[in-house]
């Protein structure tokens, strides 16, 4: 047996040989008996991409507009990114924090100069997601020495018992009560609210230039603004969630610098690694500097082959002008669902390739799956997206997220828009029987 050979025999979907006798339901079955059940049954399994395509395992094609929950920047197997990785591994894989490796400084030089962070003015913390970006973040509130923290109500910053106690969704936060305590959470976008409950105990604050898991809000003009203006006058740390937003979702490096201002803390992740995992908490100024020798720590955090990916899709979004086609490509796909009139399309909210389509409830009444439980306008959609080879997100009851590769062009935008009527017509029109 050859080496290839072995390995594909190893890790089934290397090849599709692999999946000759099997299919999604074979697959499912087999996710079922193995896999907590965190995140229900998939809805499909899928064995290869290729730019903004993905195959599941009946060989079925999808064009997909949801990209990994926005983590795929570049797509599917994008050849920049496969041979930074391919090399990187095949020339260091991982040394422990007690080293550091070339491309974990390249990376954080090139974060900080996207920052435009004169030198020595900010440091960077490698982490592996976005909500261990968050906790990084929080801890570093904690060094200032204050109690709490104010956070928004619909924000999202992640699941681990830290981010969680900040993230502003009741219902994913009351089963795993009590949480890290002195978190206060105010209504998004309500500056007024935020000066209120900011004071001389008020460690730091946290917010998402749009809140993408809350259904794609974005910030109202001069609400950052607000935000650093208060946080500046009371000795606060302005905490800037970019886990979503950031690395050119939004069509600039990051969603934030659009108001012009400067935080104290700045989290990334998803779409930095392009597919493989990294996050990373960028302390600024005097934030730069609270968590010293011993105070934090992750064994997996500045990886080589992480921090390989990360420089490759930050070098593969200037090379391709992925900023301008995030803008463009966002601009289209907004004003066309927008140009259909169709009665369920209430607005479409979001900024580049973040998306939200707000949808109205079909003028028949509420709608039930077959096992009788209560679907969505927006599940519905989805769904419909599903079997029309489609991939998109109801992230809300009644809002459709898109959050394609930024590699996107029109033509592909415009394979979702011809569809798009029909899949509106079809969940309008349900059947009786269906509903």
């Amino acid at each position: 047996m050859t080496y290839q050979a072995e390995v594909s025999a190893l890790v089934p979907g290397l090849s599709e040989d692999a999946f000759a006798a099997s299919n999604n339901a074979a697959w499912t079955a087999r996710y079922g008996q193995s896999l907590m059940n965190t995140f229900g049954s998939p809805q499909r399994v899928l064995v290869r991409g290729e730019g903004c395509y993905v195959w599941d395992a009946d060989g079925r094609r999808y064009l997909d507009l949801l990209g990994g929950l926005a983590v795929n920047s570049l797509g599917h197997a994008h050849p920049l990114l496969v041979s930074a990785v391919t090399a990187q591994l095949a020339t260091l894989g991982h040394v422990s924090n007690f080293f550091a490796t070339a491309p974990q400084i390249a990376l954080a030089e090139r974060l900080l100069a996207l920052l435009d962070v004169p030198a020595g003015g900010g440091r960077v913390f490698f982490a592996n997601s976005g909500a261990e970006a968050n906790e990084a973040a929080f801890k570093i509130a904690r060094r200032t020495g204050r109690p709490n923290v104010v956070a928004a109500e619909g924000g999202f910053h992640g699941r681990t018992m830290g981010a969680l106690a900040l993230t502003g969704k009741p219902a994913i936060r009351q089963p795993f009560e009590p949480l890290p305590a002195g978190v206060t959470f105010v209504p998004y976008g309500d500056a007024e609210a935020l000066a209120a409950a900011v004071d001389g105990d008020t460690a730091a604050v946290f917010l998402e230039p749009v809140q993408g898991e809350g259904g794609v809000v974005p910030a109202p003009a001069g609400y950052l603004a607000a935000a650093r203006e208060i946080t500046e006058r009371a000795g606060t740390l302005l905490v800037v969630d970019e886990i979503q937003t950031g690395i050119g979702r939004c069509g600039d490096w990051f969603a934030h610098t659009a108001e012009g201002i400067v935080p104290d803390v700045v989290t990334v992740a998803k779409g930095l690694g392009g597919g493989f995992p990294i996050g990373a908490c960028i302390g600024l100024g005097r934030a730069a500097d609270l968590l010293g020798p011993g105070a934090h720590g992750t064994t997996f955090g500045g990886n080589p082959v992480a921090s390989a990916a990360g420089l490759a899709v930050l070098h593969a979004v200037e090379r391709d002008g992925l900023l301008d086609n995030a803008r463009a490509v966002g601009a289209h796909l907004r004003a066309e669902v927008l140009a259909l009139g169709h009665p369920l399309v209430r607005g479409v909210r979001g900024r580049g390739l973040l998306l939200g389509i707000e949808l109205a409830a079909p003028p028949s009444e509420a709608r039930f799956s077959a096992e009788g439980a209560n679907v969505t306008v927006a599940a519905s959609v989805a769904s419909a997206a599903l079997g029309a080879g489609i991939i998109v997100n109801a992230v809300t009851p009644d809002t459709i997220r898109l959050a394609p590769p930024l590699i996107l062009d029109i033509a592909q935008a415009d394979e979702f828009l011809a569809a798009l009527p029909s899949l509106l017509d079809a969940v309008g029109t349900a059947p009786k029987e269906n509903r």
